[in-house]
């Protein structure tokens, strides 16, 4: 008499676990992100130092209490700086860096 083969046992698909939705930035995460860039590109330029150094406290400042008046007073005063900056074609001042600035300023 034939051996019947046996068969292996199935092993069932262990159900992939599904991709994490991206967590939506808020808006002061943008406001944080573009506040880094602009100091970034403020520093690369060596221009308004004042300014960067006032940058820096406010996102040292946020970072501690996660209020974010003072990221948007200076957003608001590095916006104009960065734009003169690239209608004189400084290398670094990007049309997205100027577009994610204004965006973050709205979202406020």
């Amino acid at each position: 008499m034939a051996k019947k083969p046996t068969k292996a046992p199935t092993k069932v698909a262990a159900a992939k676990p599904s991709s994490p939705a991206k967590a939506k930035t808020s808006p002061t995460d943008k406001l944080e992100k573009v506040s880094i860039q602009a100091l970034k590109t403020l520093e690369s330029l060596g221009i308004e130092q004042q300014l960067q150094q006032d940058i820096e406290w406010c996102l040292g400042s946020y970072r501690y209490d996660k209020n974010p008046a003072g990221l948007f007073e200076m957003t608001e005063r590095a916006l104009p700086v960065l734009i003169a900056a690239k209608e004189r074609k400084a290398k670094g001042v990007t049309s997205k860096l100027i577009g994610d600035m204004e965006k973050a300023l709205q979202d406020k």
